[in-house]
């Protein structure tokens, strides 16, 4: 395997860990500052699509945030190194070298243990998956400004000074509500669900992993029962939110989509569905093979394919003309001697 120098590798660490930096920062911002103006999305009088009852604060749901965040970051990490470390003692006790991985860190001596390389790897970017997630969702959040099942409950509107007389008389304006400006801010980003987004995220990527880094004899039916499970974890929350009127159907498909996306681009295009590089042997043989010269060997013509062709070239003359078959004949003849 070609060394690469260490300036190289410091620079390419430098820039994920920059890139890194970058995400964390901008969902910092989406998630906890007001830098991005939400849009203000306008409803119509009586809108029984935003009129169901307040479901009470976040933290009284079925699907807290506390712990639906504890396990998208702590369950994924855990079953990660423990099927990393299993992947690892099994090639060892095995004996399997020529599939375990050894990357170069520099040119000089040092060198990075491949279940060590393998798990920052993986971890790193599902954690950067999870904090591009929250990015798109809280984009999609501002920009659409879409309004909450319970918006109405929140929002307070005084229907009688702001005229409506008629269901379908359409209200704009933050002036309209008169309820706390907090929840109702709260109300306005609902479209993706982040909640919905995220479980699927974390769900997906495992269900990934599991599927192409797992491979015993004996998971043909722990695996599938796993990972269904996973996946019924997340559509659950979905369900959850749709049920506690904190959000719509439209918002939960939304979120399911962002989250299944990303997770299936990063394992796809980024991971490499979690194989591990091919062993550099395997590819300079293959080079070799290839480079190799062709050599032509003459091919010779058995004693049997000379009397078969013989007899065919007889029979065809003998058909069209006798006298071909004639000076053919005498040619051959004249030919042997």
């Amino acid at each position: 395997m070609p060394l690469l120098p260490a300036a190289l590798i410091s620079s390419m660490l430098y820039f994920q860990m920059v890139i890194m930096a970058g995400t964390v920062m901008l969902a910092y911002y989406f998630e906890y500052t007001d830098t991005f103006t939400v849009n203000v999305q306008g409803f119509f009088c009586h809108d029984s699509a935003y009129r169901k009852p307040y479901p009470g604060p976040e933290d009284s749901s079925a699907v807290p945030p506390v712990l639906l965040y504890s396990l998208a970051a702590g369950v994924p990490v855990l079953v990660i190194i423990v099927g990393e470390t299993a992947v690892f003692c099994l090639q060892l006790a095995t004996r399997d070298f020529e599939n375990q991985e050894k990357t170069i860190l520099t040119g000089d001596c040092c060198y990075i243990n491949p279940l060590v390389r393998r798990t920052v790897r993986f971890l790193g970017i599902y954690t950067f998956g999870l904090f591009a997630t929250d990015i798109f969702v809280n984009a999609g959040q501002v920009v659409t400004g879409n309004l909450a099942p319970h918006f109405l409950a929140l929002c307070k509107p005084n229907y009688t000074a702001l005229g409506c007389q008629q269901y379908t008389q359409f209200i704009s304006g933050e002036e309209a509500c008169t309820g706390n400006p907090d929840l109702i801010m709260r109300a306005r980003k609902t479209f993706p669900s982040k909640e919905a987004a995220l479980s699927v995220y974390a769900a997906m990527y495992l269900t990934m992993y599991i599927t192409n880094t797992i491979k015993a004899k004996g998971t043909r039916l722990a695996k599938p029962v796993l990972c269904l499970g996973l996946m019924c974890l997340a559509f659950l929350t979905g369900l959850n939110r749709v049920a506690e009127y904190r959000n719509h159907w439209s918002d939960v498909i939304a979120g399911f989509l962002v989250g299944i996306s990303i997770a299936v681009f990063l394992v796809v295009c980024v991971v490499n569905n979690f194989k591990g590089r091919q062993p550099e042997n395997g590819h300079m043989h293959r080079d070799n093979v290839a480079r190799m010269p062709m050599i032509n060997i003459p091919r010779v013509e058995s004693p049997l394919e000379k009397v078969a062709s013989v007899q065919v070239i007889h029979t065809f003359l003998e058909q069209i003309h006798p006298i071909f078959l004639l000076v053919y004949s005498e040619c051959t003849d004249n030919f042997s001697a």
